[in-house]
């Protein structure tokens, strides 16, 4: 247990975020296979906070359903009207009876790069220099249109939170700037609260004023700086969503190429935080990887693969191929130009080939699928080779059906395997067969019409033809060289 474990962590989460243009609440919005509070939640779960509570408002309803989902142990507060940071707090207070014994650290629900480590410093900076407040700041390039933290030049203490348009020539010199994070005592805070006035433009409750409530008080105001002050951006639009997610994709690589993956391309090669790697993964260009995939030992995905909720075992070759809840063996290969669907299992050294589609299919060890067939509601054994041009009618129009192939089969290039069906170990099926029977093991199957070779057609039906030039051609030279 972290000795510097906050009593509370309030998430603010309550804004509508019209600058998105968009139906989904903003803290909703998903970068790396997270929503943006989801990221928020998972750093402040760092902390291992007694309470965790997410103050919502607006579209409530969506919010908190969501929250149910990723974070069933966070508490929730209404924030019915937005009136302000301070207010929001305010509410989450209330969650907890008003007041709170301890650190309360105050988190942005739309800052998706704030790491769980980040506030493991602003927390331990806060208990270890007493304050009553601890601001998260950070230093940026450019501090135009930002708070700017004035500090004592003695104490390094906080003595102001300027905003840019109040800033003098000589604030405006700092590149130290206000996160939107704090650390406070939390009795301190819940008696601020209370004094916090709404005699500004916006007519709204700021949490800042929190700051020079303390101070004024006697109390003393730190701060914790960010080590990248891109942690601190929050999302407010689009384009600020692609720049994070950018980010956030460079810091997933970086991480996955250090514990030793091979990304080829690390610019066109994307991941959500939820996929694991092992050790020699060679990831090529193109390449998503989305939900619990995972890349074992040693294999190869891409280019231009596509895969979600996909384990993919050591030694393996993924390659052009969409594949969604999907496990494909040691030493399989994929591809080019697969699709895997859900419940599909490749064995060791199994093959799924060119424009083969696979859905609720288990596919045994070394058995293969080369080439432009479907495979659906399907067993079959090891060893087995499934000829082109093959499909498992699985769907009656009301009810799908299963159809097994046991192992050391050879069907046929353009079967039609009508479900339910069995093909026994060993069996043969012949070319052009539509299986509708059991086939016992070590059988062979055709199920085709007599071929009928009717002669002279062309010439009575298609009379001065191509077909029909080129056919009394073929004749007259055959008789020639008789």
């Amino acid at each position: 247990m972290s000795a510097n474990r906050p009593a509370a962590v309030v998430v603010l989460a309550a804004g509508e975020g019209t600058r998105m243009k968009s139906a989904t609440p903003k803290v909703l919005h998903d970068i790396c296979g997270r929503s943006l509070v989801g990221h928020v939640l998972a750093a402040s779960g760092e902390l291992e906070p007694e309470n965790l509570v997410v103050v919502v408002g607006h579209a409530r309803e969506q919010v908190t359903a969501h929250l149910a989902e990723v974070a069933p142990g966070a508490r929730t507060a209404v924030q019915a009207e937005q009136n302000g940071t301070g207010h929001a707090v305010r509410m989450g207070l209330e969650e907890l009876g008003g007041s709170v014994d301890g650190t309360v650290v105050v988190v942005c629900g739309d800052t998706p790069l704030l790491t769980g480590e980040t506030l493991r410093r602003l927390s331990a900076t806060h208990s270890a220099d007493g304050n009553a407040v601890t601001v998260l700041t950070a230093e940026v390039p450019d501090a135009t249109g930002y708070g700017r933290i004035v500090r004592d030049e003695a104490s390094g203490a906080v003595t102001a939170i300027v905003e840019h348009k109040d800033a003098s020539p000589e604030q405006r010199a700092i590149r130290e700037i206000n996160s939107g994070v704090f650390a406070f005592d939390g009795a301190l805070l819940a008696g601020a609260l209370k004094k916090v006035r709404t005699d500004n433009s916006q007519g709204e409750e700021y949490l800042t004023d929190v700051l020079g409530i303390l101070r004024e008080a006697g109390h003393r105001v730190g701060a914790s700086v960010a080590g990248d002050h891109r942690e601190i951006a929050g999302i407010n639009n689009r384009v600020q969503l692609s720049q994070a997610r950018r980010i956030l994709n460079d810091r997933l690589l970086t991480a996955a190429m250090l514990s030793g993956v091979t990304v080829v391309d690390p610019a066109t090669t994307w991941v959500d935080v939820s996929v694991t790697f092992e050790q020699d993964v060679v990831v090529h260009p193109g390449t998503q990887l989305h939900g619990a995939t995972h890349l074992a030992e040693g294999c190869e995905v891409g280019p231009n693969a596509r895969l979600t909720d996909t384990r993919v075992g050591a030694g393996a070759r993924v390659d052009n191929t969409v594949a969604s809840g999907a496990e494909v063996g040691p030493e399989a290969s994929v591809g080019p130009f697969a699709y895997l669907r859900p419940g599909t299992r490749l064995g060791r050294g199994g093959k799924i080939g060119t424009y083969v589609e696979t859905k609720n299919a288990s596919i045994g060890e070394g058995t293969k699928v080369p080439h432009l067939s479907y495979v659906g509601d399907a067993t079959i054994g090891e060893f087995s080779n499934i000829g082109a041009a093959s499909v498992f009618v699985n769907y009656d129009g009301q009810d799908k059906h299963h159809t097994t192939v046991g192992s050391h089969c050879r069907t046929g290039s353009d079967n039609m395997f009508v479900a339910p069906v069995t093909v026994g170990d060993g069996a043969y099926t012949a070319a052009g067969s539509v299986i509708t029977k059991d086939v016992p093991p070590g059988s062979l199957a055709v199920a085709r019409g007599q071929q009928r070779n009717i002669e002279g057609w062309v010439a009575r039906k298609r009379p001065g033809s191509a077909a029909a030039k080129a056919a009394e051609e073929a004749v007259r030279g055959s008789a020639e060289e008789g």
